[in-house]
């Protein structure tokens, strides 16, 4: 596994090294190791999976506040999504940006979004599964959320017009 940070504080790219042969591969997708090394504390509660039907859909923007905040990798088993992790943390330098990055059964890569940030994906192809590895218990009344075309944010989403459920629809714009 290969650990790449990003623009934002906390959030990083994984790359899965698979090793190839004639059969196939195999490769690690979770090293606790390797993640203490580069000082990240990542301790598994759940593994969630998602399939999502159609393309263009987006799931989020979704975060859990303390003491249930939580951190997530996230990688897509099926199709491709555009993940986004939106810092959220009012003391952070780079509070109110957003990173994207395509996640892909191709390219393997994962990302990593800590506490304080907020998370979507947008799906790219139909039939897409994503997985989720998360440190905290999922607490319905710790969650929230933030509407996907917040213009506080101005996320620049792949595909307009996207499918939306009723709940991330309706979550609030930011009182930025």
């Amino acid at each position: 596994m290969k650990i790449h940070k990003t623009k934002i504080r906390g959030v990083y790219v994984i790359e899965a090294e698979p090793k190839v042969d004639d059969r196939g591969y195999f490769m690690r997708i979770y090293a606790k190791e390797v993640l203490k090394k580069n000082k990240i504390e990542f301790d598994i509660v759940h593994i969630n999976r998602s399939f999502t039907k159609q393309k263009g859909t987006i799931r989020g923007i979704h975060y859990q506040i303390k003491p249930h905040a939580e951190n997530k990798i996230i990688q897509c088993l099926h199709g491709k999504v555009f993940d986004v992790a939106i810092d959220l943390r009012r003391n952070s330098k780079t509070f109110g940006k957003w990173l994207g990055v395509e996640l892909s059964e191709k390219n393997k890569k994962m990302l990593l979004v800590p506490r304080g940030c907020g998370h979507a994906f947008q799906t790219l192809e139909k039939d897409t599964v994503v997985e989720y590895f998360v440190t905290e218990y999922y607490s319905p009344e710790y969650e929230k959320g933030i509407r996907w075309d917040d213009p506080f944010f101005k996320i620049q989403w792949p595909i307009d017009k996207p499918l939306l459920s009723e709940k991330d629809a309706s979550w609030p714009l930011s009182k930025r």
